[in-house]
């Protein structure tokens, strides 16, 4: 598997596109907007579009979801059910933050923890990480030691749990049970900021580095 990372949107969310390199086949993560950035990266690399995968329903990571669906006929699968409500208000949530006139959509599939989404000969799995959003679901590729954590983690900070239904408690225990548990050797595209190991965060991240979960 191939990874390019763009970022999109003023908020510069990362959009992934991910490539299998057998069959040329690909999937897009998180399309908040800028199509022509996400469809110049797939002409670059001279893949095919097979669908559409969303970590979450917040206007910067899903945005651009209806009408790229629309345009190219993808299926969307994700997130979790419990994130239709953020995905219902993107109509509203554009308006709020300028963003061009967006639709609301229903995804082809839902997803939940135990899941497994496919592109090409492509096999990743879902686990749902409630917290910044409550139905927050990351993508892991244990072949390839890679996850889409999308904003459950940063290289040294994690998601917000300020907006509608975050829940801070819900956020740490979805990173102690769902991804430490990976591997430390685990590197992780977040949906902002550069990449970095589960490992490495949990040496230096100062919300959830093991020393300080230790005291908490």
């Amino acid at each position: 598997m191939k990874v390019a990372i763009i970022p999109v949107t003023p908020f510069q969310q990362n959009c992934s596109l991910l490539m299998c390199q057998r069959t040329k086949k690909a999937a897009v993560v998180d399309p908040g907007g800028d199509l022509e950035l996400i469809l110049d990266a797939v002409r670059h690399h001279g893949v095919t579009l097979e669908r559409i995968l969303l970590t979450h329903g917040h206007i910067d990571h899903c945005g651009g979801t209806a009408q790229l669906s629309e345009e190219l006929g993808l299926p969307v699968e994700g997130p979790h059910p419990d994130d239709r409500f953020l995905i219902d208000d993107l109509p509203q949530q554009g308006l709020r933050f300028g963003f061009p006139q967006l639709r609301s959509f229903t995804p082809a599939r839902w997803l939940a923890g135990g899941d497994r989404v496919r592109f090409g000969e492509v096999e990743l799995q879902v686990r749902h990480c409630p917290g910044h959003t409550p139905g927050h679901v990351i993508f892991f590729s244990p072949e390839h030691r890679l996850a889409l954590v999308g904003d459950v983690l940063f290289a040294g900070s994690i998601g917000r749990t300020d907006l509608p239904r975050g829940d801070h408690a819900a956020l740490i225990h979805s990173i102690r049970e769902q991804l430490w548990p990976l591997g430390n050797d685990v590197t992780f595209i977040p949906g902002h900021g550069p990449t970095s190991t589960f490992g490495e965060e949990r040496e230096t991240n100062p919300f959830v580095a093991d020393s300080v979960l230790a005291r908490a």
